[in-house]
């Protein structure tokens, strides 16, 4: 379909009608951007009102909405659709392909998700307030004692699923079919693995999602006893299928976030990345072994010691891949050239603190531990540590490397790296404390603690903020690059570093970017 036929498909036309993987990419990263800071001001009300003991600024019941509506923007607003922007913009380039494997359903996948966003977020101003049952909403709580909002939740997170499964199958199709010819599969940029086998992910666990999300609504309107007991159900199957979904939903987040890393720190270390091919199994076991542990998250329901050990076991098992990846990424810097632009910082970044949450998870796998560790702070900690150093601070590392590429135009080192170190002591200023006032026994979601947490906490608070200012920083940043950055060559495109001119070496072709040998079309084009 030709430019002709819109003639007047520019500005807003342009984008809604897009078929375009750069023109849907830059949406999704948009779009996530704008999910990330709603998200992270549900994040501020939350540390201002737990700045000092005592009830500051919220009610509790709010305080509840904030947590839970944190949680959803956070994983599903920003997380997600940030990673399959980046896939949008990435894979076909990284392939040699001219396009998604299917453009119109790529463009429906983004454009579904703005309304179901302002749905959730609508849920605020409704009769009994938004849920207020937290990211995870447990039943019964989240089916017989919820506000009659919770209905429109149920149906946002239907078509956030619908999103993400149309995503993956665009991905899995355009992995599976487009590769330029000689690009095998041992060939591909581990980008282009991790998302490939986060796809498949997607693809076998949203409809668990939704079928919990449907168990609700039939247990709220149709009468149906599938989570109370009192009819003969159980909410504890609930936790089950919940955890089913959740469990491989962390590497959902967490897999596209080591792809980059591994396209990163091999270009600034000025050599291939070590152990390719340990990678990509490494990565296909995470993903294997992401389905065997879910009920780590529940071993305080009371389950057989037998069940304890088995989930006990297989978590722990889950760190030897990971601590493969994070082997490779080390052998890989290990007496490179380095040089420190803002990406390798942010990937630096990235390695050391994703690597302490994952020893704090080892922690939680530890049955009888978990006991003590179970919806404390530690817990908020843990998390938070895999998914703000892991999953955001490589989404950053992504954004200051391809960005010069996508608009042809270099942003601020001085400033990049300025944002890296205020969100780098930001981030451990907010969480770090949490390890420690978590293994004093404060528990998890609520507005109101004991004094002995209270220096904590306020530590807490203050890196919260600091942090959260920062992104405005990284904000602008992107802003004025693409508004007025400095024009790149392409050299200095490739390697998204100031001034530096260096081809790497490349042995074997799937370490380096090299230009396809198809070539996108141009966007806005249809």
């Amino acid at each position: 379909m030709g430019d002709h036929q819109h003639g007047p498909a520019k500005g807003m036309l342009r984008w809604l009608y897009t078929t375009n993987h750069k023109d849907i990419g830059t949406l999704y990263l948009w779009f996530s951007f704008a999910m990330f800071l709603l998200g992270g001001f549900f994040a501020m009300v939350i540390r201002a009102e737990l700045f000092q003991p005592g009830m500051q600024l919220v009610e509790p019941a709010f305080f509840n909405q904030m947590t839970t509506l944190h949680g959803l923007v956070m994983v599903f607003g920003a997380i997600m659709p940030s990673f399959v922007g980046l896939a949008n913009w990435l894979i076909p380039m990284m392939i040699g392909a001219p396009d998604m494997a299917l453009p119109r359903m790529n463009n429906w996948s983004f454009w579904i998700l703005p309304p179901a966003f302002l749905m959730l977020a609508s849920t605020l101003f409704m009769e009994g307030g938004a849920p207020a049952f937290g990211w995870t909403f447990y039943a019964p709580l989240s089916t017989t004692y919820a506000p009659p909002s919770v209905t429109f939740f149920i149906f946002a997170i239907h078509i956030l699923g619908v999103s993400s499964i149309m995503g993956s199958i665009n991905i899995i199709a355009t992995v599976m079919n487009m590769r330029a010819p000689g690009m095998t599969y041992m060939k591909m940029p581990m980008f282009v693995w991790t998302w490939l086998i986060t796809a498949f992910l997607l693809v076998a666990v949203m409809p668990v999602l939704a079928g919990a999300v449907t168990m609700m609504l039939m247990d709220i309107h149709f009468g149906t006893s599938f989570f109370s007991a009192a009819g003969g159900g159980d909410p504890v199957l609930f936790q089950h299928i919940f955890w089913f979904f959740g469990h491989p939903e962390v590497y959902i987040i967490i897999l596209p976030a080591f792809g980059v890393v591994s396209q990163i720190i091999p270009a600034f270390s000025r050599k291939p990345l070590f152990g390719y091919a340990s990678m990509v199994y490494a990565t296909a076991s995470i993903a294997f072994l992401s389905f065997v542990v879910w009920a780590h998250h529940m071993y305080t329901v009371g389950m057989p010691v037998a069940g304890e050990l088995f989930f006990m076991y297989a978590t722990m098992l889950i760190a030897v891949p990971t601590g493969v990846k994070v082997f490779n990424w080390i052998s890989t810097m290990w007496r490179g050239s380095l040089s420190f632009e803002t990406p390798m910082l942010f990937s630096i970044g990235f390695l050391v603190l994703f690597t302490l949450g994952g020893f704090t998870g080892l922690m939680l796998s530890i049955a009888p531990a978990d006991f003590q560790y179970h919806d404390t702070y530690f817990v908020v900690a843990h998390f938070h540590y895999v998914m703000v150093a892991g999953a955001v601070f490589s989404m950053t590392a992504a954004i200051y490397y391809w960005l010069p590429k996508w608009c042809g135009r270099m942003y601020s080192e001085s400033m990049g790296k300025i944002h890296f170190w205020i969100s780098f002591i930001g981030f451990n200023i907010t969480f770090f404390p949490q390890h420690f006032v978590g293994l004093a026994g404060m528990p998890r979601r609520i507005p109101d603690y004991a004094l002995q947490f209270a220096d904590f906490n306020m530590m807490s608070s203050i890196g919260a903020f600091i942090y959260g200012a920062s992104q405005l920083l990284f904000l602008y940043n992107v802003i004025a690059t693409i508004v007025s950055g400095e024009r790149v060559s392409d050299e200095k495109v490739w390697d998204g570093a100031e001034g530096l001119e260096w081809t790497v070496p490349t042995p074997a072709p799937y370490h380096t970017f090299e230009e396809p040998p198809l070539v996108s079309k141009p966007a806005g084009t249809f």
